[in-house]
């Protein structure tokens, strides 16, 4: 068992709810894999890998027996590789077991007359919080345990396992020299850090959580994730290797599908428990934590003992066992000796409020006979995530979500709204990047009073991206309804014209069959600041969850020209209208409210934190009054089976 282990991670972008098409790619990844010098061991996927993750209902549709799993995995190897030697299978699938469903990972070796199954891990903890519903779709597992290979002893845990420190020091105790994470963590964070580079912010956290898990017990990690989206959620990839001295040995590219080796080698993992023997100091420990996790949850209360306190027992005497007149109920010595009276605690508190003296000059210092120098540190109190973003890594991010999109809708072109405004000059950006600017057509919609600096700031990009365009004036079909609505007023106006644009943008889709690209910012949503069914429904959105400031960021990373970045936003449907002028509160304040406020913090302590209380009831009311634009039609339920609410299938669009 002491020679080096050849491991190989396999960042995969399975199509979701397709178990059958990504099932039949492992053919040529195998075949990938067996060339490879030195041959691999053992080969990593990450959770779902073969269905996607996010599949919901769609689950009842996709969960094998592990058996039934193990043969569909041999049979793709046996036909893939050239040599009889067999390859080791570490991979996440959705699970059917004693009739019930689990989030669950397979170890199989393969390759020979059949696989051989050396365990299936089922996921523990299961997130019902964000975005994540899943335990109601799977069942629990309740075990972690360690396995043996023909390289060495191992553990495997699913994504939400890992953030418990508890499940890997059960791996480790276990005898577990590797832990294999699988993972299926969508992307979030957005915001700079320049001591971690361009990468998500939970990603950091993930590289955190592998290192701390690795660098604790002295065993390898490899955390494998996937890539792609679903459902607008990004997988980011970025799968992670760690030593045992909880150093990075290898990290996978952001977004897109890769094969990554590794050599381990396990002399390794001598020198790190040697100089660092924790795991040694936990076995020993153990017992005597167990005992005291047995007795905090039978809600036994603390027995203190000390030399001068009464006791009849010494260190080992069970908790509860009390002397003659002792209730077993009666406050511990603890208890009703650390309060302090009434007249000290004034002393205290009036002690913290006065300035404590700094050094003084002259003063013999680090012997003892002077006073302690006093830090005083600023209050920092919690708050939301920054709105400045990295633009690199968000342009990037965006980029793959585009490209990811289209392929899975099995769209070459791409057709948007470009009015001269910062977002859609945004979005042609980023999608003449993901697409290539052949593959875009930009489509500018005047009203005959659109402002003439529109259509000349669109052409600035349409010249810039040399994307495909067409100008089709709306003056017409607009003024030929509204002939017979004479008292229309501006809003009904507007929100015409903003529909019979989105009739054009769906009917230039159907001329080139391009795929709409919606360009609505986090900011308008939030604030109803669009019209129903007209901005909202191109069926894909880049910067739907940007704010309005972050745009403006992505913008000057992107170098969209700046007349277009710096001047006022307007929807351009009333002349000399602008937004801020709508809203009667400026965009930068605004997104800080709102950032504020969807992140779960209130008015009334957004008043303590210093903002202006009226902007913030400002923003709530237009928060609170405009729900209903984000959600598709109310629909009576009357089944079981109401769509969106209990038939949830797997496939997004």
């Amino acid at each position: 068992m002491d020679r080096s282990i050849h491991l190989v991670v396999i960042q995969l972008k399975p199509r979701k709810g397709d178990y059958a098409a990504n099932l039949a790619r492992l053919t040529g990844i195998f075949s990938q894999i067996d060339s490879l010098e030195p041959r691999p061991d053992v080969a990593v996927f990450a959770e779902t890998a073969l269905t996607g993750y996010f599949v919901e209902g769609g689950i009842r549709d996709v969960a094998l027996t592990a058996g039934a799993f193990a043969r569909d995995l041999q049979s793709q190897y046996t036909s893939a590789v050239t040599t009889p030697q067999p390859l080791d299978v570490c991979i996440g699938f959705y699970e059917t077991w004693n009739n019930a469903y689990y989030n669950s990972a397979l170890y199989v070796t393969l390759g020979g007359d059949e696989p051989v199954i050396r365990h299936v891990h089922r996921k523990l903890f299961l997130p019902t919080y964000g975005m994540f519903d899943e335990e109601r779709f799977v069942d629990r597992g309740f075990e972690v345990r360690a396995f043996d290979t023909a390289w060495g002893r191992a553990a495997m845990l699913i994504c939400e396992d890992a953030w418990h420190s508890l499940t890997g020091t059960v791996a480790a105790l276990d005898g577990a020299t590797t832990v294999f994470v699988l993972s299926a963590s969508p992307a979030r964070g957005v915001w700079r850090r320049e001591d971690e580079g361009p990468v998500p912010a939970n990603l950091k956290r993930w590289e955190r959580l592998a290192r701390d898990i690795a660098e604790e017990h002295g065993v390898f990690v490899a955390l494998v994730n996937l890539v792609g989206t679903e459902g607008g959620k990004t997988f980011s990839g970025g799968s992670i290797i760690c030593g045992p001295n909880g150093d990075v040995r290898a990290q996978a590219p952001l977004w897109d599908e890769t094969i990554m080796t590794i050599t381990l080698d396990p002399h390794d993992l001598t020198r790190a428990r040697s100089d660092a023997p924790l795991l040694t100091d936990l076995q020993t420990m153990m017992p005597h934590l167990m005992r005291t996790v047995d007795r905090i949850q039978a809600g036994e209360p603390l027995a203190l003992t000390y030399d001068d306190a009464p006791s009849d027992g010494g260190p080992l005497t069970p908790a509860g066992k009390h002397g003659d007149g002792e209730r077993a109920d009666a406050p511990s010595t603890e208890e009703t000796t650390r309060q302090p009276s009434r007249k000290s605690r004034k002393v205290g508190a009036a002690a913290t409020k006065k300035s404590a003296p700094g050094p003084q000059a002259g003063t013999p210092g680090r012997n003892g006979s002077g006073p302690i120098p006093v830090v005083r540190t600023p209050n920092a109190p919690g708050g939301p995530a920054p709105l400045e973003i990295d633009p690199e890594l968000t342009a990037g991010w965006l980029i793959s979500f585009l490209q990811e999109e289209f392929e899975r809708r099995d769209f070459g072109k791409a057709v948007l709204g470009l009015s001269g405004g910062v977002d859609s000059a945004v979005t042609a950006f980023l999608t003449a990047e993901a697409l290539g600017s052949q593959n875009v057509v930009a489509v500018r919609m005047p009203y005959r009073t659109s402002n003439p600096d529109s259509l000349a700031h669109a052409q600035l990009v349409i010249d810039h991206l040399k994307v495909q365009s067409r100008t089709i004036d709306i003056s017409p079909a607009v003024d030929g309804y509204l002939a017979n609505e004479p008292d229309a007023d501006p809003a009904r106006r507007g929100n015409v014209m903003a529909r019979e644009r989105m009739i054009v943008l769906f009917d230039q889709s159907a001329k080139f069959h391009a795929l709409p690209v919606g360009t609505g910012n986090k900011t308008e949503r939030l604030l109803g600041y669009f019209t129903w069914h007209a901005d909202d429904s191109p069926p894909i959105n880049p910067l739907g969850d940007l704010f309005k400031t972050q745009v403006w960021q992505l913008a000057r990373f992107l170098g969209v020209p700046d007349v277009i970045v710096s001047k006022p936003a307007s929807a351009d449907l009333i002349e000399g209208q602008t937004d801020e002028g709508d809203f009667g509160i400026s965009y930068a304040e605004a997104d800080e409210i709102l950032n504020w406020l969807v992140s779960g913090y209130s008015p009334t302590l957004l008043g303590a934190r210093g903002f202006d209380p009226v902007k913030v009831e400002l923003v709530r009311k237009r928060l609170a009054g405009t729900h209903w634009k984000r959600k598709l039609p109310t629909v009576a339920m009357v089944s079981a089976t109401g769509i969106g609410e209990s038939y949830l299938r797997p496939v997004d669009y």
